[in-house]
């Protein structure tokens, strides 16, 4: 009797069409930026779906504010030497002989600024720097002033430019450029936006990042980028380690920016003042009032006998320890002081400051910069350090990498949105957000402080609160929507079927 050989029953069907183009759009690519779920809980498994959901979203829809920011930054950072250039004749002169008084150098500027307030006189850092002399004139936008620039030896003007603070035209339109677009006190709040998302992408992704599993070379993959295929498992890599190196940039350019923003600037300087950390400032205040200063309504641009001139109180000032660029503001009315600031910028800091009687030469006020509580001179250098002014050409060049960084991180990650796209059918789609209900995986005594800490936020910081309460509204009603065509579909593939049971 022959023994047979049963026969291998034949493979299935392959599934229709649209249902393998379904299951493969429903499978996500195999990478560490996708939520993959964790037997035994825990509360890293449960709050990580919703920190990949949010970073996501984030990324998305904040990456064009931060682009802008981080292009405009960037040139931002050329600006010195870019001004040093355009504004050569006006700033620089060649030494000779001996300098003018400075009384002198005003009364050329006045003929160059007619009809102008006077509001400052500035000496030069170095024997080659012209003196700046600022007025207030009509007419001005708010916070601008016309500077004119004289040579201190003979007293010429070199010529006169309208100044915003003591920023030349060229870096105030590229500042302004950073700060508003142009766009006045509106413009402010794409620049706040920025900084108040900016923290929040870095250390979201930063955890990501450090709590994805890795297995072997974990320090190696964590610092450097992936070598391989121009994939998205390279992108994510380079998207990571470049995050994770400049992660401290990111985050000291986000805090100083919120700094001097229009609404959580106003909300910082009220936490700092309430901690002990407002900025001293020197008062200029005399107690024996008119008789302060001489005759009533003189000005200390013109000395009388019985005035502290300009180069006077210059000299005061020396003697009294300030050093550098010094910004010598004029007595107001009859009982105010001079004040008298050091300018000086880079490290280490001079910012000292005195007031001097004009009619006696007595120093009435004086605040050290050795002196300022140390949240005042955090901001002081975070601020300097933020705008490429505290080292330097160094400091212009971290700025720099750090901004082409940020361009780079943020071209990575629309990239990886573009490959998560799906590639088959005809229609032209985006990449799969992360998948929805994250916040329902996470534990309760977690969720709770979360919530109370992303309040506190959102009322401190309104550009971050704002756009979160516009995402999550937008969510819900996306799920809405999908809720609702499911439940089409639903019903009328139920019709469609009893149409053909009927028959």
């Amino acid at each position: 009797m022959t023994e047979t050989t049963p026969a291998t029953p034949p493979p299935p069907p392959p599934p229709p069409l649209r249902q393998r183009r379904t299951e493969e759009e429903a499978t996500p690519p195999e990478d560490f930026a996708t939520p993959t779920p964790r037997t035994g809980g825990g509360t890293w498994s449960g709050l990580r779906p919703l920190l990949l959901r949010l970073h996501f979203y984030a990324g998305v829809l904040i990456g064009p504010f931060l682009l802008v920011a981080a292009v405009t930054g960037l040139l931002y950072t050329a600006t010195p030497q870019i001004e040093s250039v355009v504004h050569h004749h006006e700033l620089k002169v060649t030494p000779h002989g001996e300098p003018k008084p400075l009384a002198v150098q005003v009364e050329s500027a006045r003929e160059a600024v007619p009809g102008g307030q006077l509001v400052s006189v500035t000496t030069g850092e170095g024997d080659s720097d012209t003196t700046r002399v600022t007025f207030d004139v009509k007419g001005l936008p708010e916070g601008y002033t016309q500077t004119a620039f004289v040579d201190p030896y003979d007293a010429e003007v070199r010529g006169t430019l309208r100044t915003f603070g003591e920023w030349l035209p060229v870096r105030s339109w590229f500042d302004s450029l950073h700060r508003t677009l142009h766009l006045g006190e509106f413009g402010r709040n794409y620049s706040e936006i920025a900084a108040s998302w900016l923290w929040v992408e870095v250390l979201g992704g930063l955890a990501l990042w450090l709590g994805a599993p890795r297995g072997r070379e974990r320090l190696r993959k964590l610092f450097v980028p992936r070598r391989g295929p121009n994939g998205r498992k390279r992108t994510l890599s380079w998207h990571g380690a470049v995050g994770l190196w400049l992660s401290v940039g990111f985050l000291a350019l986000s805090a100083t920016g919120l700094t001097w923003s229009a609404h959580a600037g106003m909300n910082i300087g009220k936490i700092q003042d309430s901690l002990g950390g407002a900025t001293p400032s020197v008062s200029s205040a005399l107690g024996h009032g008119a008789q302060g200063s001489g005759a009533a309504g003189a000005d200390p641009g013109r000395p009388s006998a019985t005035q502290v001139d300009l180069d006077e109180a210059v000299r005061i000032a020396r003697s009294e320890g300030l050093r550098g660029k010094l910004v010598v503001t004029p007595p107001a009315d009859t009982g105010s002081a001079y004040t008298i600031d050091e300018n000086t910028r880079h490290w280490p800091e001079q910012q000292d400051s005195i007031a001097i009687d004009p009619a006696t030469g007595k120093v009435t006020d004086k605040v050290v910069f050795d002196d300022y509580p140390v949240l005042a001179k955090l901001t002081r250098w975070g601020i300097d350090a933020h705008m490429g002014l505290l080292f330097g050409l160094a400091n212009q060049i971290v700025l720099a990498v750090i901004a082409v960084a940020l361009i780079g991180m943020l071209f990575w990650g629309y990239r990886m949105w573009w490959l998560r796209r799906p590639t088959r059918g005809d229609r032209t789609r985006f990449g799969r957000p992360p998948a929805r209900g994250a916040w329902r995986r996470v534990p309760g005594r977690v969720m709770a402080p979360l919530v109370v800490v992303t309040a506190l936020l959102a009322y401190y910081l309104p550009l971050f609160g704002l756009p979160l309460a516009c995402f999550l509204l937008a969510d819900l009603a996306l799920a809405q929507v999908r809720r609702r065509q499911r439940a089409r579909t639903r019903t009328e593939t139920r019709a469609e079927t009893s149409k053909e049971m009927a028959r």
